[in-house]
């Protein structure tokens, strides 16, 4: 039975099998509303080209989800649905070829408005493979950008919490619907990423999990960022389909190299011959993105500009009077310039990041 709530209108139109964003498009140019098109008779469906199955299935629309949709989304103040074609859309992801029609989302919404930074890999990363994706997701944050990945095992989770360690915000694109969390072991992770950035699925509360999801979310992920950085990936890693979905984004691709013999790097070793940037550092990407941002970077914004070129914010000038007389620990730094261990940590890896500290042997940082 129809609601009278527009908005259950809009989920039960976006819910027909066979509704992608081109007809979904052509119905909003048309009709304006969905409650408009659900209303229509059916000379007015077919004069957009619809096929007979479309067609039958809006004359039974699928309200009893849809109200289910209403309750999950009426369950939490932090809990939207964005729908394709409006004002709150991630400008971003409306530029793709196939948008989804619904964008899902728990969590800090203003997050997928910020620039991205996407980072993908093997679910059974080496050990270096898991350092680097937190150390590149630790740079990103630190730098402003929010890191956005797919939640799964491995160099997903591993950037999600380099982001989360250093304060910054994160997004996981999920494959299912967000009333249920995969892989279980995630659950915490994804509580505190909810807290402190979004996780985002196209597919409505109650939608299981299949494997053909995974690669359907991928495109979400290169979408919304303004590149992709493969850390470790195989040649038939999912991480490649997320590549070559950037790739036809228009987004930019980067990936880091290996041993010869690691097979976790052939993936992106392939990639590189491709075409890919190849990067040693976060400060590689940074260097190829941050023209392109929107936003000005947070905590490199200063008064008094460094000879190199970089803005240092007061913090950072105080860190590097400290090291003055010598290489410090961590801890004499904060006694010395009064910052908290949230604060300290952040500026001593956006000064790493451009080679102003380095960290030596023993755990003392040293200005460079």
């Amino acid at each position: 039975m129809a609601s009278s709530d527009p908005r259950v209108g809009a989920l039960a139109l976006a819910r027909i099998p066979g509704i992608g964003a081109r007809l979904w498009r052509r119905l909003s140019r048309t009709f304006g509303e969905p409650t408009e098109v659900l209303r229509a008779d059916a000379s007015a469906w077919k004069s957009l080209g619809m096929s007979v199955q479309i067609m039958e299935a809006i004359k039974r629309p699928p309200w009893s989800s849809a109200e289910a949709d209403m309750r999950w989304l009426d369950g939490a103040d932090n809990r939207f649905c964005l729908l394709l074609g409006t004002s709150d859309y991630p400008p971003k992801l409306d530029q793709i070829s196939s948008p989804p029609v619904t964008l899902f989302v728990e969590g800090e919404v203003l997050s997928l408005y910020q620039d991205q930074i996407a980072m993908v890999g093997s679910r059974n990363p080496t050990a270096e493979g898991r350092r680097n994706a937190a150390l590149f997701a630790r740079g990103f944050a630190g730098c402003g950008f929010v890191v956005t990945s797919g939640l799964a095992l491995g160099i997903d989770g591993d950037s999600h919490q380099g982001a989360l360690s250093v304060g910054g915000q994160t997004i996981a694109v999920c494959a299912h619907g967000l009333d249920q969390i995969y892989p279980r072991r995630h659950c915490s992770l994804a509580s505190t990423i909810v807290d402190h950035g979004a996780l985002v699925s196209e597919f409505p509360p109650g939608t299981p999990i299949k494997p053909g999801h995974f690669p359907q979310r991928n495109r979400i992920i290169s979408g919304l960022s303004l590149g992709v950085v493969v850390i470790e990936a195989s040649q038939r890693s999912g991480s490649l389909i997320t590549a070559y979905q950037a790739l036809d984004q228009n987004r930019m691709i980067f990936a880091l190299p290996s041993s010869i013999h690691n097979a976790m790097a052939s993936g992106c070793h392939r990639l590189i011959r491709e075409g890919a940037v190849l990067v040693r550092s976060a400060q590689d990407v940074l260097t190829e993105l941050l023209p392109q941002r929107s936003q000005s970077p947070a905590g490199a914004v200063g008064s008094e500009p460094e000879s190199d070129g970089l803005n240092l914010e007061p913090g950072a000038r105080s860190v590097l009077r400290a090291l003055e007389g010598g290489p410090a620990s961590r801890d004499m730094l904060a006694l010395r310039t009064g910052l908290t261990a949230a604060t300290l940590s952040s500026i001593l890896l956006l000064l790493e990041l451009h080679s102003r500290v380095a960290l030596t042997p023993g755990g003392y940082y040293s200005r460079i």
